[in-house]
């Protein structure tokens, strides 16, 4: 049974601290944010980040923070060029948790981390093998890993027999970074184990809104289904290059960062049947939605485009959520260790011990827009499962029941990577068992 105690909340962060105000006023609580407001990846990360931002400006409007503590968000630009380090640097001597925000930003402090042991939470991105925390004690990444949209999708399209795909080809249209390379390793892997034959397309950051080359070896090889593991705007690069070679809309397959809207729309009614799956399911009539619209919106203290429809998107959506687990772990930590500010290594602990059930999720006006899940200390993503939506020409619509990923193929390979993670730097393995 979860004690009643007012969230102190420092959800969204790169860092927060507790400090004295100027002047010598009451304490606040700092929050500082990896942002990408700016540079190539903007238009897709502003959404995420204006949830973010308005999941803090909720709690400090509508519940007034904690015993009279505000909480003060801020960020630190990192202009997409992964400059994460110099952020972290800024923040981290009142560190609390780190939100890195993309896989290169994660790969680039977590050394660090792992140093100044510091716990680094990127809501569904980073290494998939994260979800190993007997080895990556200070990295968490719920409610679902790349690899599980990978195994979701897979199933999706093989209505849940992947042995069906046998003689296929599947098209891997991908970023050429660590975010991109990511599905590589397992889609190999699934490749072999099912029979179908695997086409990796990479798309450097100078191609990305132009990418003839790329749908010219796709229109050439025909492939059965094209994965697209893109951001910003490498999307509307695709949906360009697929628009312009006559690839059907519905044979083409975004991760999470590939439910981008704004892309589809900028090619009407022609975008329609494009399909992505994601781990948050989109709902404009959330109890939560309703708060924000009440405690931020109405009285101007958002920066979202709520008049044009930004409130209903995903990207938009999924920032609430990221607040929320972190919110979710800092609750946990406080609770547990009867802390009103718990240090990082408490934190941590919290983020093992997030357990998002029917129950919870009700309670904080989620309930169907994230699947139920829960961390442990040896499972650091929860593996909630996820949603195929499909885009109707206007907007996206819920095309599935509940996909679960096939852990019983992840887990050992999950395993493996980490393995090898742990021979450098990235990774910090430990000997023994996960404490409890």
């Amino acid at each position: 049974m979860r004690r009643a105690i007012r969230p102190l909340l420092l959800a969204v962060t790169l860092a927060a601290g507790l400090v004295p105000a100027a002047g010598g006023a009451q304490e606040r609580v700092l929050i500082a944010n990896l942002a990408s407001r700016t540079g190539p990846f903007a238009a897709s990360a502003t959404p995420i980040m204006n949830g973010q931002r308005d999941y803090i400006t909720l709690l400090n409007e509508r519940d007034g923070g904690l015993n009279g503590i505000t909480l003060h968000y801020t960020e630190c630009e990192i202009d997409g060029r992964q400059a994460a380090a110099a952020c972290y640097e800024k923040a981290r001597a009142d560190a609390l948790l780190v939100l890195p925000g993309s896989t290169g930003a994660m790969l680039e402090i977590l050394p660090k981390a792992n140093e100044d042991e510091i716990p680094l939470l990127s809501s569904g991105d980073g290494p998939s093998s994260i979800a190993e925390g007997r080895t990556f004690r200070w990295a968490f990444n719920p409610p679902a890993s790349y690899w599980d949209g990978v195994s979701m999708i897979l199933r999706h399209v093989s209505d849940g027999e992947p042995n069906a795909l046998q003689g296929k080809t599947v098209a891997a249209l991908h970023l050429d970074s660590s975010f991109g390379r990511e599905p590589l390793a397992l889609l190999k892997h699934l490749s072999e184990q099912h029979g179908f034959r695997l086409l990796s397309v990479p798309v450097s950051l100078t191609e990305m809104q132009n990418q003839s080359a790329q749908w010219q070896r796709i229109d050439r090889a025909q492939p059965d289904f094209v994965l697209l593991w893109g951001r910003g705007p490498m999307n509307a690069g695709a949906i360009a290059g697929a628009l312009e070679t006559g690839y059907p809309m519905d044979r083409i397959i975004g991760i999470w960062s590939s439910a981008d809207a704004a892309a589809l729309q900028r090619f009407g009614d022609a975008t329609a049947g494009y399909r992505a799956v994601t781990w948050n399911r989109p709902d404009a009539g959330a109890p939560l939605l309703r708060d924000i619209r009440n405690h931020v919106v109405a009285p101007g203290k958002s920066l979202a485009d709520a008049a044009g429809g930004e409130l209903e998107s995903v990207f938009y959506q999924r920032g609430l959520i990221m607040s929320a687990l972190a919110v979710e772990a800092i609750l946990a930590a406080q609770e547990h260790f009867e802390e009103r500010l718990p240090g990082p290594e408490q934190v941590r602990w919290g983020l093992e011990n997030i357990a998002m059930d029917a129950g919870r999720l009700e309670a904080l006006g989620l309930t169907g827009m994230v699947a139920p899940f829960e961390t442990r200390c040896a499972d650091h993503t929860g593996h909630g499962g996820g949603w195929m939506l499909r885009w109707n020409g206007k907007a996206f619509v819920v095309a599935s029941d509940l996909l679960e990923a096939d852990r019983g193929v992840l887990a050992p390979l999950e395993r493996q990577s980490a393995e090898r993670f742990a021979k450098s730097d990235v990774a910090q393995p430990e000997d023994d068992a996960c404490r409890p």
